[in-house]
């Protein structure tokens, strides 16, 4: 298999998506943030920062758009939708993430749901902390992706 951030001499490079066809793509993602039912039951109930999944979805979404400047070579992308969404879990106990994230251009957006769920992740890290420091954040993964020349991915559960 050729990795393709890398040109003939092994050097890194941004990938020439110029001659690729523009398709709608998808890409969800997911990860969880492990904690006390203690703490569980203050990012449900209203931490001292506020509102913890509500910050964390809004950081989530702010992190899908900024993957590009992030990742260094990361197309920047036109992207159409960025869904994060937040899940109380007691049986972890703890926060489980999911980010969907659309666009219709020549690449994908892997990369951008995976950094809306770590941007998430990080956010309710942050915003807890205070209360638990030893806190997990856990299973970041692709879930899936549609559209592009590789066709659909889907994970084993």
């Amino acid at each position: 298999m050729t990795l393709t951030h890398f040109d003939s001499q092994g050097q890194a490079h941004m990938v020439d998506v110029s001659s690729k066809a523009e398709t709608a793509r998808e890409a969800v993602a997911e990860g969880t943030v492990i904690m006390s039912a203690e703490t569980l039951a203050l990012a449900q109930g209203g931490a001292a920062k506020g509102d913890v999944m509500g910050v964390a979805r809004l950081a989530g979404i702010m992190g899908a758009k900024r993957t590009s400047d992030l990742i260094p070579l990361c197309h920047p992308l036109p992207i159409t939708k960025v869904a994060v969404d937040l899940a109380a879990d007691p049986a972890l106990p703890g926060i489980r993430v999911t980010a969907t994230v659309k666009t219709a251009g020549k690449t994908g957006v892997e990369m951008e749901a995976l950094t809306a769920v770590t941007t998430a992740c990080l956010t309710v890290y942050d915003m807890l902390k205070a209360a638990q420091k030893d806190m997990r954040i856990e299973g970041i993964r692709l879930l899936s992706k549609t559209g592009g020349k590789s066709g659909e991915f889907r994970a084993a559960p």
